[in-house]
């Protein structure tokens, strides 16, 4: 049957590890016991000052080439999801186009913050469906610790840096993405927000980087956790009923790593075991777009996923965004 198939994926962490009892260390009013039970991270990456969004994106692209025995100058379409791109212009996927030494390729950025590999596989969709490309690229990949403020323990212990890649192509060889689901709020879009950076703060000032506008702050946590929760739910069902599949039939649910508690919300209310969550949160936190990219990723390496296998990505991020990928494995 043609369809949308993954012919290989990949993933990168930078090796630099921040531990929570390394933030206990920064003088940062937490402990690793209060950490841990209220978002489930023990640890993060942290890119080196010198590595860049595209150089995270690269290394992830490269391992998913090699699984898929494809190069970088097969790729027609690059599609890099981020919120921490290199530069605003030219955008974090020209860069990457660059590192690869694909001018064949065209290349772009999606910005829909964590539920960014997921519209990345949308779009990737329908270029494939309506036949003008043969082979793309999809890759997830942030730089978070650099858009936060290390004062404010709400947010500054939930992220982490790296990048998950995946190559899709048409046709009956691969695995099969069953179907992609997106979907957007604005009206709600301050719940999540960078305000720094935008027209609306430029050009930046002593003034601006003073408030830090420029860092990253969650408006209403216990709000946006509910919020949250409902939408990974309902995109997990749309999943299934597009699909005419049953939610308990589902062999893997691979989330956007935002917190443990979600996870265990999500279960209880769907009444599936919390075994069937594949969780990559403790050793990495929350990397936005690439969060999910990287543990499905990380779940085909270790052979998790097996043959046949239906896997769930759900998601959901800043903008409001979420959404849902089903995949027959």
């Amino acid at each position: 049957m043609n369809a949308v198939r993954i012919l290989g994926t990949g993933s990168y962490v930078p090796p630099k590890i921040l531990s929570n009892h390394d933030l206990e260390k920064m003088g940062l009013d937490t402990t690793d016991e209060w950490i841990t039970q209220r978002t489930g991270v023990r640890e993060r990456r942290m890119a080196d000052p010198d590595i860049t969004t595209s150089d995270l994106a690269y290394e992830a692209s490269l391992r998913a080439l090699d699984m898929a025995h494809l190069t970088a100058k097969d790729m027609d379409l690059v599609i890099l999801a981020t919120i921490t791109p290199d530069t605003c212009c030219p955008s974090g996927a020209n860069w990457l186009q660059a590192k690869l030494d694909a001018p064949q390729a065209v290349t772009f950025d999606v910005t829909a913050a964590c539920s960014g590999f997921i519209f990345g596989l949308n779009v990737a969709e329908q270029y494939l469906k309506n036949g003008s490309v043969g082979n793309v690229l999809v890759v997830a990949s942030e730089v978070m610790t650099r858009t936060l403020d290390w004062t404010d323990r709400t947010t500054c212990i939930l992220w982490g840096d790296g990048a998950g890649a995946a190559i899709l192509r048409l046709g009956d060889e691969g695995h099969e993405i069953l179907s992609t689901h997106v979907h957007s709020d604005g009206a709600n879009g301050q719940d999540l927000l960078m305000p720094g950076g935008g027209s609306k703060t430029t050009p930046i000032s002593h003034e601006s980087v003073d408030k830090k506008l420029h860092t990253l702050n969650m408006i209403e946590a216990n709000a946006s956790f509910r919020v949250a929760v409902r939408h990974f739910i309902d995109s997990i069902k749309e999943a299934a009923a597009f699909n005419e599949v049953a939610v308990e039939d589902i062999d893997w649910f691979i989330p956007h790593q935002a917190n443990l508690r979600m996870f265990q919300s999500m279960a209880k209310t769907l009444k599936i075991p919390m075994e069937k969550f594949y969780v990559t949160l403790h050793k990495y936190g929350n990397i936005s777009s690439a969060s999910c990219a990287i543990a499905f990723d990380e779940a085909v390496r270790d052979g998790s996923i097996r043959e046949n296998n239906l896997v769930c990505l759900p998601v959901f991020g800043g903008g409001l965004t979420w959404g849902s990928a089903l995949i027959r494995w």
